[in-house]
């Protein structure tokens, strides 16, 4: 009868084979691995804060953070931009919704650390000359602000359309909120907000 007693010393025939040097097909050439002459290139960061410099709103801004510290955390902590709302830190309710090199992203899905040279833009800086962006000015006339966790991001978005499209249709702003979560359900007064916009460009 076969043990695992008996079975044990004869199992290492095939292992044997297998050895780097056997000349078995399984042979491996005893060089380290490539990756290995390319350690330290990529020098690591953490866990204690880092130096950083973000430009946002056209300025450029020195802080130091910790690199798991996301943009939005950025924001409203080290860089005291309190206008970039946080609610479900998840990438699901485009709350924290700012513009990255001026296209509309979630700030709580991407790292301070990772941003680099790209420039940011939050809701503080649709302000020129002290003049409110039109989607602002719209959104306070139209009623488009309840609880405010969610209008920030919105404005950012409808704000991104507006500059990329003066005169956008209701499916195109419809579009442009899709990923923006409202509980107090705001949709129409939005949509009527960012489509008064377009028609004040248009005067």
């Amino acid at each position: 009868m076969i043990s695992r007693r008996t079975f044990i010393p004869r199992s290492d025939l095939p292992v044997a084979a297998a050895r780097p040097g056997s000349g078995a097909a399984g042979d491996r050439s005893p060089k380290e691995p490539e990756t290995a002459t390319r350690r330290d290139v990529i020098a690591a960061q953490g866990p204690d804060a880092v130096a950083m410099t973000l430009t946002v709103n056209g300025i450029a801004r020195m802080f130091e953070a910790e690199p798991r510290v996301t943009l939005a955390e950025a924001l409203r902590g080290a860089l005291a931009l309190t206008g970039t709302k946080i609610a479900c830190n998840r990438g699901t309710c485009s709350s924290c919704t700012v513009w990255l090199d001026g296209t509309p992203i979630v700030s709580c899905m991407i790292l301070a650390v990772d941003v680099g040279n790209r420039a940011v833009t939050t809701i503080e800086g649709l302000i020129r000359d002290g003049n409110l962006h039109p989607a602002q000015a719209a959104f306070i006339g139209h009623d488009a602000i309840q609880c405010g966790f969610c209008t920030p991001g919105m404005v950012m978005s409808c704000a991104a359309l507006l500059d990329r499209d003066p005169r956008p249709t209701r499916d195109a702003v419809l579009a442009a909120i899709s990923g923006h979560l409202c509980r107090c359900g705001t949709y129409p007064h939005v949509v009527a907000a960012t489509l008064a916009a377009s028609e004040e460009a248009k005067s």
